[in-house]
């Protein structure tokens, strides 16, 4: 099966302007595939370049070198590194999504239309992504009494699951997560893992950090374990999983 992301060399470093103006080398010659349907997890100590690399992926950051093909629902093939910025946001929501711990959103934005715009956002009527949103915000367990609050109102895990809806809701083809379960207490984080779990079924690939091995162990079948801006392991998440510790799945 072909890969819907082939990352091959990629290489990523920041200038600390405000402290000495040395450079720091946040990705090094980063290269690894991840097939439809497939779910990754992103191992490695606070540092390691996991979250660097899905703002990469996402084109939040702009690689210094290296390539990022994405295999598109038409069957044809960009480089995300060669895409203008506009290019880039066109193909964000039906193609590449992205999923953070935190919400940001348009003031006074209703809970339920800021999901259902993320469903609009992919093809689907208003309707339909009404409905699909209202499905989402019952599945996450956020009482319909503030769906149509302002999302400002929404408390940390409250907003988290918002986020989570929205990233869901008629997902792209390869969907970007990180942290998404880090605020939320056992019940509503058994939920969102439910959700997740599910992308898989519908042939959605994954690329994914949290924090916490228990959700790699469910919910990946894969590990890339990275130190120092490099992959340093790449296997089944049955080989990798027993040699991580705590530490290695921290921001």
């Amino acid at each position: 099966m072909n890969p819907i992301l082939d990352v091959r060399n990629v290489s990523k470093s920041f200038t600390l302007h405000n402290i000495d103006g040395r450079n720091v080398t946040a990705l090094d010659n980063v290269s690894f595939a991840v097939a439809p349907g497939e779910h990754v997890a992103l191992a490695g100590m606070s540092g390691a370049g996991k979250s660097t690399l899905l703002r990469v992926l996402y084109r939040t950051y702009t690689a210094a070198s290296g390539s990022i093909d994405l295999t598109l629902s038409s069957g044809g093939v960009v480089d995300l590194t060669k895409l203008s910025d506009r290019e880039v946001v066109a193909l964000r929501g039906r193609e590449l999504g992205y999923v953070s711990q935190f919400l940001r959103a348009q003031p006074r934005r209703a809970v339920i239309d800021l999901v259902a715009r993320a469903g609009v956002s992919r093809g689907m009527s208003r309707d339909e992504a009404r409905e699909a949103a209202a499905i989402s915000l019952q599945r996450l367990n956020i009482a319909e009494s503030l769906w149509d609050m302002h999302t400002a109102v929404l408390s940390g895990g409250e907003k988290q699951r918002v986020n989570i809806a929205a990233g869901l809701i008629s997902p792209p083809r390869i969907l970007l997560l990180d942290e998404p379960v880090s605020a939320l207490d056992p019940e509503n984080r058994e939920r969102a893992i439910d959700l997740i779990a599910d992308l898989s079924t519908a042939g959605v690939a994954v690329l994914a950090v949290f924090h916490d091995l228990d959700a790699i162990a469910r919910l990946a079948s894969r590990v890339i374990r990275m130190a120092r801006g490099s992959i340093v392991e790449d296997g089944p998440t049955a080989d990798i999983l027993p040699h991580l510790q705590p530490a290695e799945v921290q921001v």
